[in-house]
């Protein structure tokens, strides 16, 4: 029900969170105006609802300004990352593979958003990535000779916090780069059994948060303490729960 894809234009990181942070506040306002209820949770509890994504759309840029995740040829096999996206690309697309499970916590920072791992339509349920398939975590977007190329994430929900959320794939990302980490040959098959399997609850996520050393040093010691104790205490509320669905309702679909 009602259910609506907004779209932003390509900026700078900082102002990409910006963006999301008045987009959320200023849709809320209007349409309380209008005597609406807008909200932001990943799966509403109403019937039928069909759960939301944020999909986070990702390039680099050389020091003269050009996308240095594109290239002019294809390198390597058919189903290399070097078909489509550039050397940088390519380490910057393993290190957001490799740091998957705990940067889920910070792309999907609530109970609901995890019903959208397990097997829904057009959403990730393994850590893989596919040239231009919608049901890889990542989607990478472009071919040899496309200015336009990037790497679209497609974990993260449309309640995380946007600065956390885009600091989660700098991290990951920028460590692919200085590790020179090689992500695998292309998915065909996003749902296939044996793939690395997102985490499939919050608490699994901050389990995966606290032992990836390169967030947490990222974060730094005192955010990382507080994120964590904050979501912690929210798990803890939801399973003392007497009536769960209405904790969700009352938690996050009426105030968010």
């Amino acid at each position: 029900p009602s259910q609506v894809e907004a779209v932003f234009a390509p900026t700078d990181a900082l102002t990409a969170a910006d963006q999301m942070v008045m987009f959320r506040n200023g849709v809320r306002q209007a349409l309380r105006r209008a005597g609406y209820h807008a909200s932001f949770v990943c799966r509403p509890p109403l019937p039928q609802a069909v759960a939301s994504g944020w999909h986070l759309h990702q390039s680099l840029l050389a020091a003269d300004g050009s996308n240095a995740m594109a290239q002019s040829s294809p390198r390597g096999l058919p189903g290399d990352a070097g078909q489509v996206l550039s050397a940088p690309g390519v380490h910057w697309l393993a290190g957001l593979l490799a740091h998957a499970p705990g940067m889920a916590a910070l792309c999907a920072p609530t109970l609901p958003a995890y019903s959208r791992y397990q097997g829904s339509v057009m959403a990730p349920q393994a850590a893989v990535w596919g040239l231009d398939n919608r049901g890889a975590m990542l989607r990478v977007v472009g071919a040899a000779g496309d200015t336009a190329t990037r790497i679209e994430n497609r974990l993260g929900e449309p309640l995380a916090n946007p600065y956390l959320a885009i600091a989660a794939q700098v991290l990951a990302g920028l460590d692919g780069l200085q590790r020179q980490l090689q992500p695998g040959p292309a998915t065909e098959d996003p749902y296939a059994a044996g793939q690395q399997a997102l985490p499939t609850t919050l608490a699994e996520a901050l389990h995966a948060l606290d032992a990836d050393t390169v967030l947490q040093q990222g974060l730094g010691a005192p955010m990382a303490q507080v994120f964590a104790a904050i979501k912690r205490q929210e798990v803890a509320r939801h399973a003392q729960a007497v009536d769960a669905a209405q904790w969700e309702r009352r938690e996050y679909f009426s105030r968010y």
